[in-house]
């Protein structure tokens, strides 16, 4: 049983920047990547971004690509979406989710980021 934890979100202003957190706890020892999907209100949940767990590597959606960026904390077992010139379409859920042998098998609870002046 794995545990996703998310924090960080909330109001900002179009052009600012806020930082998601996404902890993992329980069975992660055979995570293969940790990944950031988004949903907006009537809308298909769309990829984020990921990363892959053992090399570090990063892949991101283009509607996002130089925007946002993710980081990790090995120790803590916890994982960072950087999200930089947010957008009023970046407005959506935000969450997290661990791969496990090539699904995306657990989730987090979703946190709420909206871009509005």
């Amino acid at each position: 049983q794995v545990q996703l934890v998310e924090s960080g979100g909330g109001l900002v202003q179009p052009g600012g920047s806020l930082r998601l957190s996404c902890a993992a706890s329980g069975r992660t020892f055979s995570m293969d990547a940790m990944g950031w999907f988004r949903q907006a209100a009537g809308k298909e949940r769309e990829f984020v971004g990921v990363m892959d767990w053992r090399s570090g590597s990063t892949a991101y959606a283009d509607s996002v690509k130089g925007r946002f960026t993710i980081s990790r904390d090995n120790a803590k077992n916890t994982v960072y979406l950087q999200m930089n010139s947010l957008k009023p379409e970046d407005t959506a859920v935000y969450y997290c989710a661990l791969k496990d042998r090539g699904y995306f098998r657990s989730w987090g609870q979703g946190t709420q980021v909206t871009v509005s002046s």
